[in-house]
Formats: C-alpha cells, sequence, structure tokens
C-alpha cells in the first residue's frame, strides 16, 4: 500500500514520486495529519497527457469484447480485494463515517459491468436509405482523452460512473483527484492495472492543475463534479476550446410530504435523505415541505428520529461524521444563524457539539418557521441542517420546490398514485424519488437542470456523452449520380418570356 505521507501521481501501473513538499491533509474529526499530496508541475501533466494519448490510440482501436474483458477484470479486481484500508483512508481524510466509506466502494464494481456490456451492445444504428443502393447508417468513436474532477464527498464513486462509460467508449482518462480524498483515490488506483499501460491517470493538486487539463488541447471531454461557481467557469473554459462537458453542479432538493404519506416512513426517509453523510450529499434533502394536515405529526417524529442520531468520529461509531473542512462548517453556521435571526426555531441541534472533540462537527439540525426568503433555502447548505415548510396543500408544495436556481433531485412522499405521478412530472429536476429517496441506479441518468448542471452521467446518456456520432454512407458500386456537376442547362433560372420560359428544372 502506497505510503500516504508521500507525495505521487499515477500513471498506469505506476505511482510516481513528486519532488518538493506537499499539502498536509488533517483528519476533520481529530485535526491530526493523516497524510500530504503535491502538485504535479505544468511539465508533468503534459508529459502524462502525451503518454495516456499514445495509450488511447491502441486502445480505442481495440475490439469491443476485448475492452469490455478488460473492465469486468476490473470489477472482479475490485470485488476480490480488501477494501478496508482504501475506506480507512477516505474516512480519515473526508470525515465520512466508516460504513458509508466501504458502502461507496462496493457500488463500484456494477458501473463497470453495466458499462462493459452497455458498449457492446449499443454499436450504432442502421437508417432507412435515402438512395437505392446506399448503405447509411450510424456508428461512435472516442473522443480521445477525457478529464474528471471530483469532489470530496464521493471522492472514487463520482469518478468511477463516468470513467467506467468514458473507458468503454475507447477513450483515456485522467482523474483530477479531490485534494481531501487524494489518499484513498491515489490507494484505489492499484485496481486498474488491468488497463493498458498509461491509459489513466490520477494527478493530485488544487485548480491548477484542473484548470490545464481541461484547457490542454491534449483532453477532449470533461466531467466534473462540484459547486455551482466552479461548475460555470469549468463549462466556459471547455466551451471556450468547443469541448464537450457534463457538469454535475449541486443542489438544494425538495422533500414533499403529502397527507397521504405514511409519516413515520415519511419520516424515516426523510432523516437519511437530510442527513446522511452530515448533509454533504449532492442530493442531500435541504427543503422539506410539508402539508399541512400533516404538519405537526411529521415534525414531531422527524425530530424524535434525529435525537437518535449519533455525533463522532467517522472511525468510530456514529451516523454523523464532521463536515469536511472548516470553510463548510463556518458556511453553515452562517446559514442558521442568519435563519433563527429572521425568525427560524430550532427544533433540535443547532450548534456545534461539546462532546466529540475538536473537529469541524456540526449538530443535525431542522430548523421551522422557515420562509423562503432565507438564504438557507437560496443557497445550497452542503451541511447536515433541514429547513421544514408548512403548505396549505400538494400544489403549493409544488409551486415552492420549483421555485428554485436548482433543479437536481426531489423526494417525495405519498399514499396517492395521482399525486406521485404529479410530482414525477412538475418537479422542475433531473431525479425524482417517490417514497424512497437517494436511490441510484447505473443504467438511469443521473444530472440535473437549471443551475444544477448540463449533460448525464450513467445509463446509455452517460456513454453516450463520452463518445461521437458518426454518419457514414457506403455505396457498394461506385456509379455516378444525377445530380453532380456538372448541372444540365434546362435548371438554370431564364428570364426569356419570348421563350415562354422562367424556369426551369
Amino acid at each position: 500500500m502506497r505510503d500516504p505521507f508521500k507525495s505521487t501521481y499515477y500513471l498506469n501501473p505506476k505511482h510516481v514520486p513528486l519532488e518538493g513538499g506537499g499539502t498536509t491533509l488533517v483528519n476533520p474529526s481529530t485535526l491530526q495529519p493523516v497524510g500530504v499530496f503535491g502538485e504535479p508541475s505544468p511539465p508533468i501533466v503534459n508529459q502524462v497527457l502525451d503518454r495516456v494519448n499514445a495509450a488511447q490510440r491502441r486502445w480505442s482501436a481495440m475490439d469491443c469484447k476485448s475492452r469490455a474483458r478488460v473492465l469486468h477484470q476490473i470489477a472482479n479486481d475490485i470485488e476480490s480485494g480488501d477494501m478496508t484500508e482504501i475506506a480507512r483512508l477516505m474516512t480519515l481524510e473526508t470525515g465520512k463515517p466508516y460504513p458509508e466509506s466501504i458502502g461507496e466502494i462496493a457500488n463500484i464494481p456494477p458501473v463497470f459491468r453495466y458499462y462493459a456490456e452497455m458498449a457492446r451492445n449499443d454499436a450504432g444504428k442502421i437508417a432507412g436509405t435515402m438512395q437505392t443502393g446506399s448503405f447509411q447508417y450510424q456508428t461512435y468513436e472516442p473522443y480521445g482523452v477525457s478529464v474528471h474532477v471530483v469532489p470530496y464527498n464521493f471522492p472514487l464513486i463520482l469518478g468511477c460512473w463516468s470513467m467506467a462509460a468514458s473507458l468503454a467508449a475507447g477513450n483515456g482518462v485522467v482523474l483530477k483527484a479531490s485534494p481531501a480524498g487524494t489518499l484513498c483515490t491515489m490507494a484505489f488506483m492499484e485496481f486498474f492495472r488491468a488497463l493498458p499501460q498509461d491509459l489513466i491517470a490520477c494527478l493530485p493538486g488544487g485548480a491548477n492543475v484542473g484548470k490545464q487539463l481541461i484547457a490542454s488541447p491534449k483532453t477532449h471531454v470533461v466531467a466534473f463534479t462540484g459547486s455551482v461557481p466552479t461548475g460555470r467557469a469549468v463549462a466556459v473554459a471547455a466551451a471556450e476550446n468547443l469541448k464537450p462537458a457534463v457538469i454535475e453542479a449541486g443542489g438544494s432538493d425538495p422533500l414533499i410530504v403529502s397527507k397521504h404519506a405514511d409519516i413515520a416512513v415519511a419520516a424515516a426517509g426523510a432523516v437519511t435523505a437530510a442527513f446522511l453523510q452530515s448533509g454533504q450529499v449532492c442530493t442531500s434533502s435541504e427543503r422539506i415541505f410539508v402539508v399541512d394536515d400533516v404538519y405537526d405529526d411529521f415534525v414531531d417524529e422527524f425530530v424524535t428520529r434525529t435525537r437518535k442520531l449519533r455525533i463522532g468520529d467517522g472511525m468510530g461509531v456514529a451516523e454523523i461524521g464532521p463536515l469536511a473542512s472548516k470553510e463548510a462548517r463556518d458556511k453553515v453556521e452562517r446559514l442558521v444563524r442568519d435563519a433563527t435571526e429572521k425568525g427560524a426555531v430550532v427544533e433540535v441541534g443547532g450548534g456545534t457539539p461539546d462532546h466529540v472533540g475538536p473537529g469541524w462537527f456540526f449538530e443535525p439540525t431542522i430548523l421551522t418557521g422557515v420562509t423562503t426568503d432565507m438564504a438557507l433555502t437560496q443557497e445550497e447548505v452542503f451541511g447536515p441542517v433541514a429547513s421544514v415548510i408548512r403548505v396549505s396543500d400538494f400544489d403549493q408544495a409544488l409551486e415552492l420546490a420549483n421555485a428554485s436556481q436548482f433543479g437536481l433531485g426531489g423526494c417525495l412522499f405519498t399514499g396517492d398514485l395521482d399525486e406521485a405521478f404529479q410530482g414525477v412530472n412538475k418537479l422542475q429536476v433531473g431525479m425524482v424519488w417517490v417514497n424512497n429517496p437517494l436511490v441510484d441506479n447505473d443504467a438511469l441518468p443521473f444530472g440535473g437542470v437549471k443551475n444544477s448542471g448540463l449533460g448525464r452521467t450513467l445509463g446509455l446518456q452517460g456513454l453516450e456523452a463520452f463518445r461521437r456520432p458518426k454518419m457514414v454512407v457506403i455505396d457498394p458500386k461506385a456509379k455516378e449520380a444525377d445530380w453532380w456537376y456538372p448541372y444540365p442547362d434546362d435548371w438554370f433560372y431564364s428570364d426569356d418570356v419570348q421563350g415562354g420560359r422562367k424556369h426551369t428544372g
């Protein structure tokens, strides 16, 4: 296993040492050092891109059955490997509870298997011909080298969603690791050794490395997950080079509780949807709209269940770990303070716990009396805070849920089938969960609308994001067509009135 206190980058199949010092990573629970990461210089990044491009040309020439075999081998190696140390590193550097770290890794192999077979199955289509005797069809080809920029909250699986599709399509891959997430990512890269030499690279570092990768003419498509401001900057940088990009830029997801909901189930689902990974999930339910008929019962049950959550070090027994950084906790504190100063009521939580150590912890918090003009309903909180808002009926819940700059996902609890379909059809989001929040499916597209992003990962759309279609026309026998040059004289316009001819052809 790689030494976490030595700076390296990865170029398959080796970790390559980086000269000079590095940035120290601290455990957000204990604030103790857990490792370092360096930053490759621009010449090193350029050299890596040269080698990945060379390997990609060989990979794209390989038949899809052989590529699928390699992707299945990656899945086999992950499933048969010991994920304990990688999960431990993920918890130490991000703070997420250990069961969620090991769970993230366990969900990675299926996506490689899905795209291994999807790329074999969906190879194009034959179109009805526009000319007799001509064979006309669509095929696909890879873009070249894809860049994948990932966040700290899911440092492995979010990258793998797009990397599996990109590799299946025939591309080379460069992963820009999240600074808080570098240690587990570098350790995880060893499971890509079944790939050809140089086909995949992982580079540590900050924004400068990402900017160079996106701007380089040696990369050809981008996948990014992160904040809205950074997502916009990535989209602009890619567009300047007419480079396609898939952008997932976060959200402030609504959750609606109907008068027809099972309140106990809705409250249990809301606890997970709001507080999973301390609310540091792009699809966390931050705005909860509850119909007046069941509002009091829901709040009582929601508060009761939230009080049972344990706060502590991710390596201990706790559902709620720390936030990833001091800056992240400062933002949560600012948003809660703003809301309470404007009249919101803290039903549970609301501050920093005093019994769990020096880390960047914040209690799971439920606020009532929240109005839609408060900052925490307009921004992405990205912390363990749920705002519960009373609404008169289901229609008002839908209206307020859509009154947001974001549109990633939305949850709905109801026992009424008509309401379920209203939610599916009317919520302005890319994903809807009815009575079953935050479930992903490798075969269904993941992504949002509005400021939550562009494009999709997963599903067939996720594969097509990393390959371009090519139209092909083949005539088995060469023959002259009647519309080729030169045109007959009687095809041209004529103003010879005496001849009785205005046109022709």
